[in-house]
């Protein structure tokens, strides 16, 4: 891994706590082998309990020692390491229990004392995973279970993650199978050993196991082996069809077609088909956890939108894995991140995602249209905060700032715009190159060049901004730095990347299939371009446009709606009432509302009927748009 002089800086930084009564400086991680094998045992057979049991063997000498629970943790972005589901902690040495002390300027950090004559320490605690969804991700049920290595492991402090290396087991109920990246050295029961490993790829490499387990091969025959690794609730949503797997087979092939080279020596797709363990989407090297609701296979059309997700993680074992932000490279899990370089680890991700799901057949071209048009109007009308005191850059703090923790007014405050306000740039970017080349390079060859390169290497690969527009540069001489900064630092619309590709972004009364899925899938009413306001079950305000028609007559998150225009509160009674306006001028929209204990009664002054975007074709332009999505 190439670690920059800034990173340096960020481990010198976060283990300097001797001052201002911190017990003692935690060591700084340097580029120096591990004297010994972490070893490393989990039990994973209380499902009833929900608990992981740890058992770690950690070599280490004679004096002070400082242990790390894993604290940034890698897709993240973050410093959300679990340790407030981390329990029980006993260490010992000799057969004696040492008494430990938690830093108290750097919670993750433990400090023991070693006595002479000891080789290593003896560490057990428990992982006491979410019982419900309030207490976080639900990652063990009687059916299956999720094990993230950050969660069930400590470290030595002092060494850079990838110097340590790792033998690790864990024992799982009676008949379960798992899926994961790892190689298992041999099989004793419930119980799997795993071939050596370095500790930063142990935690790159998560296991879902469970008691309905199914594997597909997605690459059949080839040298580098690609798989579909499914647990379920239930047998019945194992039932997947032929043609559902050709589709993903496409997919690997459309990204190999793409960027003509990958970066890990197998793969495994993580799959979990339920409602009772959290869903989830995280990348990793080798393998990527896709956690979807049960019925995703078995009511395949009703869960079109989310099959973006896996091309969506597959994409970043390229872009994001392999090659990585230099200031998200750090040596281990306890360095804070640097998030600048989100809006190409995640925003260019977010744009193949969506490609790939067209080039693959998992989208048509209608859906991915409606998608498009989506997440357009968003950076068109829909975040009002980037359009005045926010921009696309500040965004990439958000990990950090509000860790995905609901917010007030999202569209004011913006939150991880970096994802689809990134798409809309990579767009704009690819219809700059095939005007800057007359149609002869786009962003396929940006792909190659920046992500495709040293086939079958699987280690770390970083790079600066500067290496983003020298590459560019590359395939098309032009002032890059300038372009992508001012749409990066800037507070316009980003939508000239639609416009480039022969497309027009418009307003209509009719929903778009999208949007009817959308709002099925999160049960809300999507009235942001009209009255300026979502609505959730029951009649619950999930967001209000910042200075839209409903913000300026009272309207606020957190109301409830419970009538309109004097008559029960339904979607479609409000739906009626917006087209009523339109037509009545005199008219307005009228709504009984609950705010905590009181009862008011709002009248919006909105006469523009309802608006759904929708993308129509620009016929003065070639339709190039519909020659990115075409399969390779």
């Amino acid at each position: 891994m190439k670690v920059t002089r800034l990173a340096s800086a960020l481990a010198a930084a976060a283990f300097g706590l001797a001052s201002f009564g911190a017990l003692a400086d935690v060591p700084a991680p340097q580029d120096v082998p591990y004297q010994g094998t972490l070893k490393i045992d989990v039990d994973a057979t209380d499902v009833a309990h929900r608990i992981f049991r740890v058992h770690e063997t950690i070599p280490a000498q004679a004096g002070p020692l400082t242990l790390l629970y894993p604290q940034w943790l890698p897709g993240n972005h973050s410093p959300n390491g679990t340790i407030d589901k981390m329990a029980g902690l006993v260490v010992k040495a000799n057969g004696q229990v040492l008494p430990w002390t938690r830093d108290p300027l750097n919670v993750f950090a433990f400090h023991v004392d070693v006595p002479q004559g000891a080789s290593g320490v003896e560490v057990e605690f428990q992982f006491l995973s979410a019982q419900d969804q309030r207490q976080g991700r639900v990652v063990m049920t009687p059916e299956m279970l999720n094990l993230q290595w950050n969660s069930v492991t400590m470290y030595p402090a002092g060494y850079f993650a990838r110097r340590i290396n790792t033998e690790a087991s864990v024992k799982l109920p009676v008949g379960w199978q798992a899926g994961t990246a790892l190689e298992v050295a041999s099989r004793d029961g419930g119980t799997l050993n795993f071939k050596p490993i370095n500790y930063d790829d142990l935690v790159d490499s998560p296991i879902y196991a469970g008691k309905f387990f199914k594997r597909i091969d997605l690459d059949p025959g080839a040298g580098t082996p690609v798989h579909m690794d499914i647990v379920a609730d239930d047998p019945k949503y194992l039932e997947i069809k032929p043609e559902q797997i050709k589709l993903f087979q496409n997919l690997v092939r459309q990204m190999y077609k793409m960027y003509g080279a990958h970066h890990y020596d197998h793969y495994d797709f993580l799959v979990s088909l339920s409602d009772k363990m959290s869903g989830n989407g995280l990348e990793h090297h080798r393998s990527s956890e896709d956690g979807t609701s049960a019925d995703f296979f078995t009511e395949w059309k009703k869960n079109a939108l989310a099959r973006d997700l896996f091309s969506h993680e597959f994409n970043h074992s390229w872009d994001g894995k392999y090659r990585r932000g230099a200031d998200l490279a750090t040596p281990n899990f306890n360095v804070p991140m640097s998030d600048t370089l989100l809006w190409v680890y995640e925003g260019q991700t977010q744009f193949w995602g969506q490609v790939m799901a067209v080039r693959s057949g998992l989208w048509d071209t209608d859906q991915a249209h409606d998608m498009w048009a989506f997440t357009a109007a968003t950076y068109d009308k829909g975040r009002p905060g980037l359009a005045s005191f926010r921009n696309v850059q500040d965004t990439t703090n958000d990990p950090i700032i509000a860790q995905r923790r609901p917010l007030p007014y999202r569209n004011y405050q913006a939150s991880e715009d970096y994802y689809s306000a990134g798409q809309m740039i990579w767009l704009d970017v690819d219809g700059q190159l095939r005007q800057l080349s007359g149609g002869k390079k786009t962003i396929d060859d940006f792909g190659k060049a920046f992500f495709g390169i040293n086939p079958g290497k699987w280690d770390v690969d970083t790079y600066t901004f500067e290496d983003v527009v020298k590459t560019l540069n590359d395939i098309a001489p032009y002032d890059w730095a300038k372009y992508l900064r001012t749409r990066l630092d800037g507070h316009g619309p980003l939508i000239g990347g639609l416009e480039s590709h022969g497309w027009k972004l418009v307003y209509t009364d009719k929903p778009s299939e999208a949007v009817k899925a959308i709002e099925a899938r999160r049960h809300t009413v999507d009235l942001t371009y009209s009255l300026g306001v979502s609505i959730g079950k029951g009649g619950s305000i999930n967001d209000v446009l910042w200075d839209g028609p409903a913000f300026k007559a009272g309207l606020s998150p957190g109301m409830t709606v419970i009538a309109v225009d004097g008559h029960d509160y339904d979607a479609d009674g409000l739906k009626d009432a917006i087209t009523a306006s339109a037509k009545d001028q005199n008219q307005p929209v009228e709504l009984l509302v609950k705010n905590f204990d009181e009862y008011r009664t709002i009248r919006i002054d909105y006469h523009d009927g309802l608006k759904y975007p929708h993308l129509v074709r620009d016929t003065s332009k070639p339709d190039t748009l519909t020659t990115l999505l075409k399969a390779r």
